[in-house]
C-alpha cells in the first residue's frame, strides 16, 4: 500500500482525509436521515436531462476524487457501500464546482431472483466516479443532479 501511495501526488493524497470524513458523515446520514432530506440538504434534484459538457481538467479531478473515495471506503471500520460512496463523492465534486450525476438503480438479485438489489453510482461526464462494478445490470430509477450542475 505504501508503494501505491508513494506514486500519488500531494494534491491527490490531500483528498484522502476529506473522503474519510465525508464517508463517515454520509454513512450516518444513510442510517439516520430519510434519503429525501439528505438529497435536499445536498441540493440534489431529480432530473432526467444530461449533464453539461465537463472540461477535461475537471474529469481528471473527478477521477482522482473517485480514487480517494474508493480507497478510503475499502478501509473504513464501518460499511461504506455504494450509496455512501456516491454521496461522499458528490459532495467532494460540488465543493470544487464540478457537475455530476448520482444514479439510483434496481435489479433482480442474482442470488435470489424473488428479491431486488439496489445500487448507486456517480458519474461526471463520461467518467465513472464511484459504483462502477456491475452498474450496467441495474435499471435507473432516479437521476439526481446538483442544482449547481444544471
Amino acid at each position: 500500500m505504501l508503494r501505491k501511495l508513494q506514486s500519488r501526488t500531494w494534491r491527490e493524497l490531500r483528498l484522502l482525509p476529506e473522503a474519510l470524513v465525508l464517508l463517515g458523515l454520509m454513512r450516518l446520514a444513510v442510517l439516520l436521515v430519510p434519503f429525501q432530506r439528505t438529497a435536499g440538504f445536498l441540493g440534489l434534484t431529480q432530473e432526467s436531462s444530461n449533464l453539461p459538457d465537463v472540461p477535461s481538467h475537471q474529469l481528471s479531478v473527478a477521477g482522482t476524487i473517485g480514487w480517494a473515495v474508493r480507497a478510503m471506503a475499502a478501509r473504513t471500520p464501518w460499511e461504506s457501500a455504494c450509496l455512501t460512496q456516491a454521496l461522499a463523492g458528490m459532495i467532494m465534486l460540488q465543493r470544487r464546482g464540478i457537475p455530476a450525476a448520482l444514479y439510483l438503480g434496481v435489479a433482480k438479485d442474482v442470488a435470489d431472483p424473488k428479491n431486488m438489489a439496489a445500487h448507486a453510482w456517480l458519474t461526471c461526464g463520461d467518467t465513472m466516479v464511484t459504483g462502477e462494478s456491475g452498474y450496467e445490470r441495474f435499471t435507473v430509477i432516479s437521476t439526481l443532479l446538483s442544482r449547481k450542475s444544471r
